[in-house]
């Protein structure tokens, strides 16, 4: 068998609607996978007006938004029209990429219809109620996800970081890795801009302690703000630019009011954003793996992040950036600190940065996770299956 002859079923309960670097991944999976020859079609809400358009077949499910988080959608299951569109498509395997209603009637129906199904984490679900007064709920919500991903026959984690922490909370017996890449064309040191820093009122010999990344109180932000606090009582010289758009914005630039906001940017404008800082900071938790850390590092910035699944696995702390205690906001700022202050330790660790983030190339980690469906496909037809729990009604 080789990938000409996967015929793949993927549900998402985003996949373009609201660009985040999840949906990317799985644009990118897709496209890679119609050059392969194989087929795929995408289930997922769609809207009038989304933030970019879809690689290959998009089939509509019905959705309501999110109360509090519009921007976001609910799916609703799988109607009986989708239903006839997936026989007639017939898939050999199924990939889920989000843990709603939409993921497990996915799942369900593969059990039913007795074909592989797999599921992709993006995301650490299970941390974001902390950051909204329900830290009590977290223990619920893992016991959820488990059930869930118990029912797939494998997981895929997009770092090694976040495979070990999956395995410690049992999520599933067959835990694998779906990396992420880089776009080197827009991700390069080359692209800093001294005219676009200026036109910010950045001077060049301004230090730009960057943040990248949707405007969401779950990235972080309150961390980033006292930790940039602790900057200004220390008299630490040096510009806050924040890129991204998002619901928390203007708690954020209330919070920050000397902060340069840039707004949403992409594509080469993303590229020049993350080269014209001089470091990135990313207090995150809740990501799986982190595209705008590896983003930075190819841009040859150093990078203070908080040790957490993603970034553990992609800096070396001490080597190409600092990892801190998440939280720890004197931890925080004394790295930042250094780097602002040093120029040269700067650029050696951005050197560093820039040199490790070589090795991530999205034909490579697509192709890895297209050889998982394979081998899984193969097993499923040879009757090898990992004990998985029944389908739900």
């Amino acid at each position: 068998m080789d990938a000409s002859q996967l015929r793949v079923a993927l549900f998402t309960g985003n996949y373009n609607y609201v660009r985040d670097g999840a949906n990317q991944a799985l644009n990118r999976l897709v496209g890679y996978l119609l050059k392969q020859g194989a087929a795929v079609r995408v289930y997922s809400p769609t809207v009038a007006q989304p933030a970019f358009q879809p690689t290959g077949d998009l089939v509509h499910i019905p959705s309501l938004p999110v109360p509090g988080r519009a921007e976001y959608h609910f799916p609703l299951g799988i109607p009986r029209r989708v239903r006839r569109d997936i026989t007639a498509f017939a898939p050999n395997i199924l990939h889920v990429a989000s843990p709603e209603i939409l993921g497990h009637r996915a799942v369900s129906l593969a059990l039913r219809r007795k074909l592989p199904v797999v599921a992709s984490v993006h995301t650490r679900f299970e941390t974001y109620f902390r950051y909204y007064g329900l830290a009590f709920l977290e223990p619920v919500v893992e016991a959820l996800l488990r059930r869930f991903y118990r029912r797939c026959d494998a997981i895929f984690a997009p770092s090694e970081s976040m495979a070990q922490l999956l395995r410690e909370q049992r999520m599933s017996y067959d835990v694998g890795i779906w990396s992420r890449g880089i776009d080197r064309t827009i991700f390069q040191p080359e692209r800093r801009s001294d005219a676009w820093r200026q036109s910010l009122g950045i001077a060049p010999d301004d230090v730009v302690i960057g943040f990248v990344g949707r405007l969401v109180m779950e990235k972080g932000l309150d961390v980033f703000a006292d930790t940039i606090d602790q900057l200004q009582r220390r008299q630490i010289r040096h510009k806050v630019l924040v890129v991204g758009e998002g619901p928390a914005r203007d708690w954020f630039e209330k919070r920050l009011p000397d902060a340069i906001f840039a707004g949403f940017q992409k594509g080469e404008d993303l590229g020049r954003a993350v080269a014209s800082m001089d470091m990135l900071f990313n207090p995150s938790v809740t990501e799986t793996f982190g595209n705008v850390t590896l983003e930075a590092m190819a841009a040859c910035l150093p990078v203070v992040a908080a040790r957490a699944t993603g970034s553990e696995s992609l800096i070396d702390d001490g080597i190409t950036g600092r990892l801190i205690q998440p939280g720890r906001t004197h931890a925080f700022a004394d790295a930042l600190q250094t780097y602002c202050e040093d120029a040269g330790l700067r650029r050696s660790i951005g050197e560093a940065g820039l040199k490790s983030s070589e090795r991530y190339g999205w034909d490579q980690v697509n192709q890895e996770l297209v050889d998982s469906y394979i081998r899984i496909v193969r097993q499923h037809q040879a009757g090898v299956r990992v004990a998985r729990q029944s389908p739900v009604p």
